[in-house]
C-alpha cells in the first residue's frame, strides 16, 4: 500500500517511536559506504567525510579510484576542492582516515548506492546492471540494523522488486532486520555542493521505520527539509520531476519548429509570451542532455508503455532537435566547397564540463556522418583550456555556438572582429 508523504515535523515524532537506532548526536560514529563515485556519489561521500563520518568510497573503475587516491579531485571537479580539503582535515582531527577508497564494500552501518542507470539506446529500457552489481557487492557486508539507500534513478518498483531480493541473499530481511530506502538525489552539476546541502529530499522507505531511519541520518547532515514516503512513491516523484521538465522543453522546441517555418523568432517573443500570469514557456534549444532529463522519462514509458503517449512524444521531439539543428548548419554552408565547421560548446548545458547525453555532441556527430568537416571546441574541457575561440575557428567557414557558456559568450563579444578575421569565411551563428 502506498504511504502518503509525512510532514517533516510528524516524521521526527515517528522516528522516535519506531526506530531504536542511535540518537542523532551519535550518528557521526557511523560508518558510511558509498558505492559509485561519480557526479553524485563522490560529493555524497565527501559530504559525510567532512562531517566527521568514517566513509568508504567504492568504485570498480581504477581510474576513478586513482583520481581520488592521488588527490586529483580538484582538477576534475573544481567545486569539490573545499570538501576534499575538509575531509583531509577530518582525518587529522580523528587520527584516522575520514575517507578511504576501495573496490569492494566493507562492513558499514549505512550503504548508499549511487551508480549509473543509463537507458539502452535502442530499446529505451533502463539498464539496471550497475544497480544489481552494487546490491550484490553490498549483500555480503550487510549486518542487522544496517541502512541501505538507493539514490540511482530507476523505474518504479526497482527498490522492492530488484534490490530487495538481492540484498536478502544475506539472510537478513528488508524492513525487519535491516532498513531499505529509495532516496533520490536532487543536485545540479555545476552547483552540486550547494544543492546537496540545501535541496529538499524525499526519503522513500520500504516501511515507515525504514524512512524514519534514513531521516535520522540525513537530518543532521543537510539543511533541506526531509519528506518521508514509501519507496515506490519516491521513485515516482523523481521521475515525475524530470519528466515535467522534459515535456515542457519539448513544447518549447516544437513551437520553435513552427516559428522557424513561419519566420518568427520564438526566443525574442518569450518575454512577451511569459507576461501572461499563468504561462511559463521554457526556452527552446538544441535538444536535451544530461544524466536525468534526457533519460528518466523513458523509465515511465518502460513501466507503462500504453499510457505514456505524451511523455514518449516529448522525448521524441527533444531527441530530434540535434538533427534539425544539424540540417540548419548544413543548409547554411550548402553554397561552400568543402566547408570547415567549428562547433563550439560541447557540454550538455551551459557552464558545466559535462558531456553526458550532450545534444551538441550529437550535432557534431550528425555533421561528421554526412561528410562535413568539423572542428570541436569547448573552453571548459581540459583539452581546450589553453585555446581561444579565435584559434579554434581559424581557417573555418562557419562557427556554430551550440552551448552558450559564459566564457564563450564573453570571448565572442570581446573578440568578434578577430574571430571573423581568423576565419576563411566568417559565418557565425548562435543557437
Amino acid at each position: 500500500m502506498m504511504q502518503h508523504p509525512v510532514a517533516p515535523s510528524a516524521a521526527v515524532s515517528e522516528a522516535s517511536e519506531t526506530s531504536s537506532d542511535a540518537s542523532a548526536s551519535s550518528l557521526a560514529t557511523l560508518r558510511i559506504c558509498v558505492v559509485g563515485l561519480g557526479y553524485v556519489g563522490l560529493p555524497t561521500a565527501l559530504l559525510f567525510a567532512r562531517k566527521g563520518f568514517a566513509v568508504q568510497g567504492v568504485d570498480i573503475d581504477p581510474a576513478v579510484r586513482a583520481m581520488i587516491e592521488t588527490d586529483a579531485i580538484a582538477e576534475r571537479y573544481p567545486e569539490l576542492a573545499p570538501w576534499a580539503q575538509a575531509a583531509r582535515d577530518q582525518t587529522m582531527l580523528r587520527g584516522a582516515p575520514a575517507f578511504t577508497i576501495g573496490q569492494t564494500p566493507e562492513p558499514a552501518d549505512v550503504f548508499i548506492i549511487t551508480v549509473p542507470t543509463p537507458v539502452h539506446p535502442e530499446s529505451r529500457r533502463c539498464d539496471l546492471r550497475a544497480v544489481r552489481a552494487a546490491a550484490e557487492s553490498i549483500a555480503p557486508a550487510l549486518r542487522p540494523g544496517c541502512l541501505v539507500m538507493l539514490e540511482s534513478t530507476v523505474p518504479p518498483g526497482t527498490t522492492r522488486n530488484v534490490v530487495r531480493p538481492i540484498l536478502e541473499r544475506s539472510g537478513l530481511t528488508a524492513g525487519e532486520t535491516f532498513h531499505l530506502c529509495f532516496c533520490p538525489e536532487r543536485i545540479l552539476p555545476g552547483n552540486t555542493t550547494h544543492e546537496l546541502i540545501h535541496n529538499h529530499r524525499v526519503l522513500g522507505g520500504l516501511t515507515p521505520a525504514c524512512a524514519a531511519r534514513a531521516q535520522a541520518l540525513w537530518q543532521g547532515v543537510i539543511a533541506g527539509e526531509l519528506f518521508l514516503t514509501d519507496d515506490m512513491s519516491a521513485e515516482f516523484c523523481k521521475l515525475a520531476e524530470n519528466t515535467y521538465r522534459d515535456v515542457n522543453i519539448a513544447l518549447a522546441n516544437e513551437l520553435s519548429l513552427i516559428a522557424d517555418e513561419s519566420g518568427v523568432d520564438l526566443k525574442a517573443l518569450l518575454p512577451i509570451i511569459n507576461q501572461h500570469p499563468r504561462v511559463n514557456l521554457h526556452t527552446p534549444g538544441i535538444g536535451v542532455g544530461g544524466h536525468c532529463i534526457a533519460v528518466d522519462p523513458w523509465f515511465f514509458v518502460e513501466s507503462s508503455p500504453w499510457k505514456t503517449r505524451l511523455i514518449r512524444a516529448s522525448r521524441e521531439v527533444n531527441d530530434q532537435m540535434p538533427a534539425y539543428c544539424g540540417e540548419k548548419i548544413a543548409a547554411d554552408v550548402a553554397d561552400l566547397d568543402h566547408p570547415v565547421i567549428c562547433v563550439a560548446g560541447l557540454a550538455y548545458k551551459p557552464d558545466v564540463a559535462d558531456l553526458r547525453e550532450s545534444p551538441a555532441v550529437r550535432i557534431a556527430d550528425w555533421l561528421d556522418e554526412r561528410g562535413l568537416t568539423t572542428r570541436r571546441y569547448d573552453p571548459l574541457l581540459p583539452q581546450y583550456r589553453d585555446m581561444t575561440l579565435a584559434q579554434a575557428a581559424a581557417g573555418c567557414d562557419y562557427l556554430a555556438i551550440l552551448i552558450p557558456h559564459a566564457a564563450l559568450r564573453a570571448d565572442l563579444a570581446l573578440n568578434r572582429g578577430a574571430i571573423a578575421a581568423a576565419m576563411r569565411t566568417p559565418r557565425i551563428r548562435s543557437f
